[in-house]
């Protein structure tokens, strides 16, 4: 995990996990083989999953880039133009580095993933300016890298967490792990086939995170992510804050 606090923890994320979000993500917000992925992120970092194993799955192309260059948002977008790329993934602060620049217009027409940090409103606005494909990513490395998503629209730029990848359930409880009525703040819990084993050599904190599914079939576990959240009248679910 990122943690800000403390020793990292480490997370044991299944094969079949990371399968489940790969294809999940192939499909929505959607890879195929005539795209050029950008990689922007460093390999240590969670979210490379996506942008290695993505373009191998589908016979996509990657485009990578040394550390050098993904400082520089100048060769960045020169990079962008000169390999036609059509797809990138990248943190809120990544993205406003690339806009600030005079040349952030290398980016019109691209495919826009965003997450690892609260995407703020006017970020996505001017994400929204540039193409009409814009994602809003979210996910803790406990549940597989992203465990939901949402389609950002010039009619609708508010950043909303959405609703869950394939094979995963997006739960909203109280203090007493029972179902809040629409519009209530609960804490946000991930169930499905993106659950990892568990933490590296930490039982106790497992099963302090990781706890049975009321809801699932035997078994079945749903991961605490510390998160509020709350589900709007139309379904779709918005990230409120931190539970703490």
């Amino acid at each position: 995990t990122s943690g800000s606090t403390g020793k990292p923890k480490g997370v044991m994320v299944r094969h079949g996990a990371l399968t489940n979000f790969v294809c999940s993500m192939a499909r929505q917000p959607g890879l195929d083989a005539h795209d050029r992925l950008l990689s922007l992120t460093t390999f240590s970092f969670d979210i490379f999953g996506l942008e290695i194993y993505g373009p191998l799955l589908v016979g996509a192309t990657l485009v990578l880039t040394g550390q050098d260059i993904n400082l520089d948002p100048q060769a960045l977008l020169t990079l962008v133009k000169q390999q036609r790329i059509s797809v990138l993934q990248a943190t809120p602060s990544t993205w406003r580095m690339l806009l600030d620049h005079r040349q952030a217009d290398a980016l019109k027409g691209c495919k826009l993933l965003c997450g690892g940090e609260a995407l703020p409103l006017e970020l996505a606005t001017r994400l929204l300016a540039l193409s009409p494909q814009v994602w809003n990513l979210y996910g803790p490395t406990e549940t597989t890298i992203w465990s939901a998503q949402y389609p950002l629209a010039p009619t609708q730029p508010q950043p909303w967490l959405g609703g869950p990848i394939a094979n995963t359930s997006l739960s909203i409880l109280d203090d007493n792990l029972a179902p809040v009525a629409v519009g209530v703040a609960g804490e946000l819990l991930i169930g499905g086939d993106g659950l990892a084993r568990g933490y590296f050599q930490r039982p106790a904190l497992t099963a302090e995170r990781f706890l049975p599914d009321p809801f699932g079939a035997p078994g079945a576990r749903l991961y605490r992510t510390g998160d509020l959240a709350r589900y709007r009248a139309d379904g779709v679910i918005e990230y409120i804050g931190r539970v703490d």
